[in-house]
């Protein structure tokens, strides 16, 4: 299990990515509902290491406003190798510049991260499904389409390590 800094949206956006994962469900893939005893949240990660000590990070981020109040507009869905299955915000600067601000606070607070969500490597996205079956892949991406576009604010953010139990929210 990894550790993220997660990003969540507003109750409205938030409704519709759980009523999103219950209609995948219905058809047949496993979404981010069933995983973790339903304590999942829909969100977008900034960054990702494979543990995180929440009074570092914590010092390294102290003055930032980790939960800027972004909009989002998801325009796509798209795939990882490995059957993950996302909505995708339009990557906007003011995005992409909230991201490499706080991605460059952790690394100069020793904070270590995964490398794929690093400035340049890291695709904005919200996860909905980490397993589905390929022959549902198709049909499952039909389904996001329907729900595009959302458009989504950011509303309050959190350091989370669900194999450890931890949500530490963050200003």
């Amino acid at each position: 299990m990894v550790a993220a800094l997660e990003l969540y949206l507003d109750t409205v956006a938030t409704r519709r990515i759980r009523v999103l994962w219950d209609a995948l469900e219905a058809e047949g893939v496993q979404s981010m509902r069933s995983l973790l005893e339903q304590r999942h949240r829909p969100h977008v990660s900034l960054a990702v290491a494979p543990r995180f000590d929440p009074e570092q990070v914590t010092a390294a981020l102290a003055g930032t406003r980790v939960a800027a109040p972004l909009r989002l507009s998801f325009q796509h869905a798209g795939q990882f190798v490995g059957r993950v299955l996302w909505l995708g915000p339009v990557p906007t600067p003011e995005l992409l510049a909230h991201h490499r601000r706080v991605h460059d606070l952790l690394v100069a607070g020793g904070v270590p991260l995964v490398e794929h969500y690093r400035p340049g490597r890291w695709v904005p996205h919200c996860t909905l499904s980490m397993r589905v079956p390929n022959a549902l892949m198709a049909p499952a991406v039909r389904r996001c389409l329907e729900v595009l576009p959302l458009e989504a604010t950011v509303v309050a953010a959190a350091l989370t390590d669900h194999a450890r139990n931890i949500s530490h929210p963050l200003p």
